[in-house]
């Protein structure tokens, strides 16, 4: 009988999501250290590399909408069906979303909780029963360190990214006894076309402006922030849970 590589020992991970942002450089990252991987929505030409890293891949389509139930399910099915477990599962969710409260729509409010609150939750709720019931695995949900601040130009956001955190640190500790880890990492000032944009960085002028709000005095890249995520999901630090991390240059 033929012996495949994750019953030779190699690990599994999930990604939600590979088509942009952190996706990309945090497969190629995890493919080099020796991991199986589940992705969804894959940027083009991202299977082949990771397949020449020697990773065995299982591709999920269309999975932007993690709020809707079917969705996470199907990524953690695909996982299992193909490899038996997955050891360790990471999303990113939501949009970034700027304008003062009064500025604001219920509309608004109601498009931010999906992203940002409900998106987390069914993922967490699809990835954990499988890791509980083998008494390990890692998680980590991407929010964002906007969560830590009082930040009038973006109440909604960031009131909703501190509740995304704060429900990642309590069902840490209610699987933590199930020795499941869950911890939460946030980003601020990437250089990423979706930060950009949001924050009118795209002009020297513009891009001047938001560094000077930085400690480091620059963006961090999505290759440095892939690497961070690593430390939570490649199985050598098993004794971190209920955490939340700031990647943003010193600005939380």
């Amino acid at each position: 009988m033929t012996t495949t590589p994750h019953e030779m020992g190699r690990r599994v991970v999930l990604i939600a999501n590979t088509s942009f942002y952190i996706g990309p450089p945090l497969a190629r990252e995890l493919a080099r250290r020796g991991h199986d991987l589940v992705i969804g929505d894959p940027e083009p030409g991202l299977v082949d590399e990771l397949e020449a890293l020697g990773a065995t891949v299982a591709v999920v389509e269309h999975v932007w909408e993690l709020a809707d139930v079917e969705v996470a399910e199907r990524l953690v099915q695909t996982g299992l069906d193909r490899f038996g477990r997955i050891d360790a599962a990471t999303a990113f969710t939501g949009e970034i979303v700027t304008g003062r409260l009064l500025k604001s729509t219920t509309a608004d409010l109601h498009k931010l909780e999906r992203g940002l609150i409900d998106a987390p939750y069914q993922f967490m709720k699809a990835v954990l029963p499988s890791m509980i019931e083998r008494g390990e695995g890692q998680v980590l949900m991407i929010t964002s360190s906007a969560g830590n601040r009082v930040l009038p130009a973006a109440p909604l956001y960031s009131a909703l990214r501190a509740g995304a955190t704060h429900l990642v640190k309590n069902v840490a500790a209610d699987v933590a006894r199930h020795g499941v880890q869950i911890n939460a990492l946030g980003t601020n000032f990437m250089d990423f076309d979706g930060f950009i944009a949001a924050n009118g960085a795209d002009t020297p002028e513009g891009l001047e402006k938001v560094v000077s709000r930085v400690p480091m005095r620059r963006l961090g890249s999505v290759e440095e922030c892939a690497a961070l995520c690593c430390a939570y999901l490649d199985g050598t630090c098993g004794f971190v849970t209920g955490q939340f991390v700031a990647h943003d240059g010193g600005w939380s």
